[in-house]
């Protein structure tokens, strides 16, 4: 029985907590800005090194002779073109026969016809 009544306890807590709200208070103060600290001393700079000197430069070698030019062997000469043949006549062309006549056209009618469809 006493665990019944701590039940109905605990439920009737938390409805009643559910329906009842407070209103929000007002934003507090912004606090204060820290200060900045000092900026340290940026070190000397150091002394730039000599530039070295350029190295000597080699000497070109010599430029070797050029071999003597073969002479061209003799050009052969060229036979001679044969004839062309005599050109053959041409046959005679026959004669195209006479064309048939055609035959005279029907009569055409008003009538129009219907074919049902299958």
């Amino acid at each position: 029985m006493n665990y019944s009544k701590l039940f109905v306890a605990g439920v009737v807590a938390l409805a009643l907590g559910g329906c009842i709200t407070l209103p929000t208070g007002p934003a507090g103060p912004q606090g204060a800005t820290g200060e900045t600290g000092a900026t340290g001393y940026t070190g000397a700079s150091g002394d730039t090194g000599a530039t070295g000197r350029a190295g000597a430069s080699g000497g070109t070698g010599a430029t070797g002779d050029t071999g003597a030019t073969g002479y061209t062997g003799a050009t052969g000469s060229t036979g001679a073109t044969g004839d062309t043949g005599a050109t053959g006549n041409t046959g005679k062309t026959g004669y195209t026969g006479a064309t048939g006549h055609t035959g005279a056209k029907g009569a055409t009618t008003g009538a129009v016809v219907i074919v049902p469809a299958r």
